[in-house]
């Protein structure tokens, strides 16, 4: 009687000792928050870098080094999410078009190298909007985008920020 009195005892305390481990920066669950909707910087000097990466793989198409990527921000970013991995990070935004059957999205870094600036790391979701297209109800036209981070990546880094039209969504550490 004793020693069930004993073991229950110990794994009631060590139950209730869980609740302070969910909150604390020891739980890798918590090293990045949830997201916040922010207001968009309207004027905005930097140029904007519409090229595509060039590299490529064994098996792919070469693509011509100065290929343009047409795509245009989002109108609204609904929701972003930092998912540790085993090697750094990954990030994912889901956007919501102005139309429905935007294609080839893709979260671009806001400069060129894709470094963060103040400890923010900057992103614009965009991607390619058909002409004509029916606009359909909002669920219709949300689409998901994702980027892998390495460590190297998300050194410095204190804040993930991506940009739409009309807001922006933050992540902090």
């Amino acid at each position: 009687m004793r020693i069930s009195l004993t073991v229950l005892l110990v794994a009631s305390m060590g139950l209730g000792a869980c609740g302070i481990v969910r909150d604390s920066a020891l739980n890798p669950s918590n090293w990045f928050g949830r997201s916040a909707s922010v207001p968009v910087d309207t004027a905005s000097d930097e140029p904007v870098n519409p090229l595509i990466p060039t590299q490529s793989g064994l098996f792919q198409k070469r693509r011509a080094a100065n290929a343009l990527y047409i795509g245009t921000p989002f109108d609204e970013i609904v929701d972003l999410t930092v998912e540790r991995t085993p090697g750094g990070a990954l990030v994912r935004a889901t956007g919501r078009a102005a139309r429905q059957g935007t294609y080839s999205v893709q979260l671009t870094p806001a400069n060129e190298d894709a470094a963060p600036v103040n400890g923010v790391l900057t992103f614009r979701l965009e991607g390619i909007a058909p002409t004509n297209t029916a606009v359909g109800t909002p669920p219709t036209r949300e689409v998901t985008a994702a980027r892998n981070l390495t460590v190297q990546d998300l050194r410095g880094v204190r804040t993930i920020r991506v940009e739409g039209l009309r807001n922006a969504r933050v992540v902090r550490r």
